[in-house]
C-alpha cells in the first residue's frame, strides 16, 4: 500500500474511527465523520485506477485497510468493504466521471444485490428492468443495502432485459426518482452503524448506459469481479476483529487480579489455555487469509476454492474466538467496559451475509465434486 495512504489511515483510525466506535455501535449511528476522513485520506480511492486519480491498489491493499479498520470499528470496516466490492464493478464497467469522483474520495458506493424475495441467494434477482423508450425502468425490493442512506450510488442487480443470462447490473444514483430507502434505521445485533436498510425501486428511470457490462452478463461479472473481493475482504474483516479480541482478552487477564490468591487471571491455567487456543485460531485464520491472497495474486490452480472458503473459515473462527473471549473474561466482557461484547455481536454477521457460511461450504463441496455452483447451471 502507498505509504502516505497507510500513514493517513492510521491517523484516521486513531483520531476518528476508534474514538467514535462505541457511540456508533450504541446509537446505531452511521460513521459519517470517519467515511469523510477516509475519503480525504485517499482510502476510499484506494482501489481506483491511477488513470482516474486513484491509488491503483489491489486486493491485498484493500484487505489490509479492512483488517485495520475492523480492529477498531466493525461498522466502519463493513461500509468500506462494501464500497470496495462495488468499486471493482464500477472500475470495470462504469463511467469515467463516477470513477474520478470515487478516486477523489467524494463518492461512496455499495452493492444492492440481496432481495426480499430471494434473500441471501443474490444470484437469483427478482427485480426487473423494463425498456421504456430511450430509458429503462428498474423495479425491485432490495432487502439490505449497506450505507443505504449515505451512498451516492448503488451497484444494482436485476433480471436480464432480453438476454438469456440470469442477471444484469446497473449503476443507480441513490437520489434517482422513484427510489425509496426505508425510514427505519438499522437495528440489528451487530454492525449497528453500517446503515443497512431496505431500498425499494418503483419504476426508477435510468439511461441505457447505466448498464454495467452487457445485458444478462451480470452474474458472471458479480462472480468473477466483485465476489472474490467481497469474500476475501470479509475474511480480512473477521481477522481484524479476532486480533483485537485476542489482544483485549490477554490484556484483561494480565491486569485483573484475584486478590485472595495474590494472582492475576493470567496465572490461572484454564483461562490461559483458552487464550492460547484463541490465539491459535486467530493465527490459523490470518495464515489462511494470507495464503488466499497469494493464491489470487499468483493465479494458483486452487485459487477459486480458496476464495470460496476463506470467508467461511475466518468468519467461523471469529465467532468462536469472540465467544471464548466472553467466557474467559467473565462479567466484564458482557458489559461495555470492554469492547468484547461488541466484537462478539459484530462477528456474527459473517455467518449470515450472503454467501452464508453454509452456502460457501456447499460451493466448496460442489467444486470438489465437479458440480456446477448453482443448480441448473452448466457444469
Amino acid at each position: 500500500m502507498d505509504k502516505q495512504i497507510s500513514a493517513a489511515l492510521d491517523r484516521v483510525i486513531d483520531g476518528v474511527v476508534a474514538p467514535a466506535a462505541a457511540e456508533v455501535d450504541r446509537a446505531g449511528r452511521f460513521p459519517a465523520e470517519a467515511v469523510q476522513a477516509l475519503g480525504e485520506a485517499g482510502v476510499l480511492g484506494l482501489a481506483s485506477a491511477t488513470e482516474v486519480g486513484g491509488a491503483g491498489g489491489g486486493l491485498r491493499d484493500a484487505a489490509d485497510v479492512v483488517q485495520r479498520l475492523s480492529s477498531s470499528c466493525g461498522s466502519t470496516a463493513m461500509v468500506v468493504l462494501m464500497h470496495y466490492a462495488a468499486v471493482t464493478l464500477i472500475e470495470a464497467y462504469g463511467p469515467k466521471q463516477v470513477r474520478r469522483e470515487i478516486a477523489d474520495g467524494r463518492h461512496l458506493s455499495t452493492l444492492a444485490f440481496s432481495e426480499a424475495g430471494s434473500r441471501s441467494h443474490f444470484w437469483a434477482p427478482l427485480g426487473t428492468a423494463t425498456a421504456d423508450g430511450s430509458r429503462v425502468r428498474l423495479s425491485a425490493r432490495k432487502s439490505w443495502v449497506t450505507s443505504a442512506g449515505h451512498a451516492r450510488s448503488y451497484v444494482w442487480s436485476s433480471r436480464a432485459m432480453a438476454a438469456d443470462g440470469p442477471m444484469t447490473l446497473w449503476l443507480v444514483p441513490s437520489d434517482a426518482e422513484g427510489l425509496t430507502v426505508s425510514a427505519a434505521g438499522f437495528d440489528g445485533l451487530g454492525l449497528r452503524g453500517n446503515d443497512s436498510r431496505p431500498v425499494v425501486a418503483d419504476g426508477v428511470p435510468v439511461t441505457a448506459d447505466a448498464m454495467l457490462g452487457a445485458d444478462g452478463t451480470g452474474l458472471d461479472a458479480a462472480l468473477g469481479v466483485a465476489l472474490p473481493w467481497f469474500l476475501v475482504l470479509s475474511a480480512a474483516f473477521s481477522v481484524g476483529l479476532m486480533g483485537s479480541a485476542v489482544d483485549e482478552a490477554a490484556g484483561h487477564l494480565v491486569a485483573t487480579r484475584l486478590a485472595h490468591l495474590g494472582q492475576s487471571l493470567a496465572d490461572q491455567p484454564v483461562s490461559r489455555l483458552e487464550l492460547g487456543r484463541m490465539r491459535l485460531q486467530f493465527e490459523a485464520a490470518r495464515a489462511t487469509l494470507a495464503q488466499t491472497l497469494t493464491a489470487v495474486e499468483t493465479d494458483a490452480p486452487d485459487a477459486t476454492a480458496q476464495v470460496l472458503g476463506v470467508k467461511a473459515i475466518c468468519g467461523e473462527a471469529a465467532a468462536s474466538v469472540s465467544d471464548a473471549a466472553l467466557r474467559i473474561c467473565g462479567g466484564a466482557a458482557f458489559r461495555r467496559e470492554l469492547t468484547l461484547e461488541r466484537r462478539f455481536r459484530d462477528s456474527r454477521a459473517a455467518r449470515v451475509m450472503a454467501p452464508t457460511s453454509d452456502a460457501l461450504a456447499d460451493f466448496v463441496a460442489r467444486l470438489a465434486c465437479g458440480l456446477p455452483l448453482f443448480d441448473g447451471a452448466p457444469a
